[in-house]
């Protein structure tokens, strides 16, 4: 899996919603490179796994909607 790249407003906006968090849920005042180090480990050590996840229900999604085309193509075939 390639690394995932995060645009600057994206980062920004979620350094910032991990500030507030640490704030608000644990009263911790966390600077901005403490809240971008945390980011960049998250997203380095938990991404791959939501990743895959996405594949996953992706990939069932997918095939139910295969299994539905399936379906309707049976309905539509003539005796022979």
């Amino acid at each position: 899996m390639a690394e995932v790249k995060l645009s600057k407003e994206k980062k920004e906006a979620l350094v910032g919603k991990i500030k507030r968090y640490f704030d608000d849920e644990l009263s911790l005042d966390i600077g901005q490179f403490d809240a971008e180090f945390l980011l960049d480990f998250f997203s380095r050590e938990l991404g791959p796994y939501l990743y895959n996840q996405g594949l996953q229900d992706a990939r069932a999604i997918l095939e139910s909607k295969l299994h539905d085309i399936d379906d309707a193509i049976y309905e539509i075939e003539q005796p022979v």
